[in-house]
């Protein structure tokens, strides 16, 4: 197993992936349409955008994340006992 220090680059890695693949089918698909040659289309752009996405997702998610906790409210911990 993966030890727990590389947490984040191990889910920046597996979103890349993920979102780099359904985004790039998607954009395909809208633009060009389904076809014979859309899956060997979508191979061949999926690596390219993965280059890209992952390397984003590095750089922005701990932005991302301190926007986040920001945004999100928290009770103090003597109101969530009391309830």
């Amino acid at each position: 197993m993966i030890n727990s220090r590389y947490a984040q680059l191990t889910f920046s890695f597996f979103m890349a992936l993920f979102m780099s693949g359904i985004m790039s089918l998607a954009v395909l698909l809208v633009n060009v349409g389904a076809n014979t040659e859309t899956l060997t289309r979508w191979l061949t752009t999926w690596p390219m955008t993965f280059t890209i996405a992952f390397p984003t997702i590095l750089l922005v998610s701990p932005v991302v994340k301190r926007l986040v906790d920001i945004l999100i409210f928290t009770q103090p911990k003597a109101e969530i006992e009391s309830e």
